[in-house]
């Protein structure tokens, strides 16, 4: 065999041998991915055959609005915005590295730049119904190189039930993360109401307008007075450790952010 022959037979194996020892590339790890709306709120979830991919849509079943609710980045990343008016709407896809992307589909707002860093649980948009979609709701999705997964949250696999009721997702994400979050200065913006006025002297000792921690808040008594009702109410604590419950006048009944009691 001539030499030259010979050299590119043994090049030829060589490629061959190298090919067969070739190890394929680890999969990367899944970031820790939270619940894609605030911390407290707990909502129920379905998959329905229509779904693409490995979908979960969530509605809130805390006796909170869906619509109009904050959607939070479930994991850092960079946020990316699309529109699809006849399918996913308005939509988040956030890209989180080692081939990790979650999307949030049918927007009523975006809550953030084109191409802009975010932080887990920073809100990215806002909950609507755009595109083709039968009501207000997060269309909510992982997926790994482009292929959809079951969706994992805080470590654990959720369920797939065919209908909203049977399962429920409480969130924890941004909790104690983002600044104000879990505080509340009355005047914000967030109107809160006790059964003292806020300048009466039972309240004054939480220190007047200012600063103070929600500690927590649940359903209780139903209030009506001045124009609202309401049945959350929050437990408050001052610097100086003062706990006071204090009845919440809110349109979405429960104050973002803060857990349940």
């Amino acid at each position: 065999m001539p030499l030259r022959r010979l050299l590119a037979a043994l090049a030829a194996l060589l490629v061959g041998a190298a090919t067969l020892v070739a190890v394929p590339t680890e999969a990367q790890a899944a970031p820790n991915f939270k619940a894609p709306f605030p911390c407290g709120q707990r909502w129920t979830y379905s998959h329905h055959s229509q779904e693409v991919r490995r979908a979960l849509d969530f509605v809130r079943s805390d006796g909170g609005t869906t619509n109009g609710t904050p959607v939070l980045a479930s994991a850092g990343g960079t946020a990316y915005r699309f529109s699809q008016p006849g399918g996913a709407g308005n939509y988040i896809s956030i890209e989180h590295g080692g081939g990790w992307k979650t999307y949030y589909f049918h927007l009523s707002a975006y809550s953030v730049a084109n191409g802009q860093a975010v932080g887990q649980g920073q809100q990215i948009g806002v909950t609507g119904s755009t595109g083709a979609s039968s009501g207000p709701h997060i269309h909510y999705e992982q997926l790994l190189n482009g292929v959809g997964q079951n969706i994992v949250i805080n470590g654990s696999g959720l369920s797939y039930p065919g209908s909203y009721g049977s399962a429920h997702l409480t969130s924890d994400n941004g909790c104690g993360s983002q600044p104000g979050k879990q505080f509340m200065t009355w005047g914000s913006g967030i109107r809160v109401r006790a059964d003292a006025r806020l300048n009466a002297t039972v309240v004054g000792t939480l220190g007047g307008p200012t600063s103070v921690r929600v500690l927590c808040q649940k359903q209780g008594d139903t209030v009506t007075a001045e124009g609202y009702t309401n049945n959350w109410w929050a437990k408050l604590a001052s610097p100086a450790g003062f706990m006071s419950n204090i009845y919440i006048d809110d349109p979405n009944a429960v104050l973002p952010g803060v857990p349940t009691c």
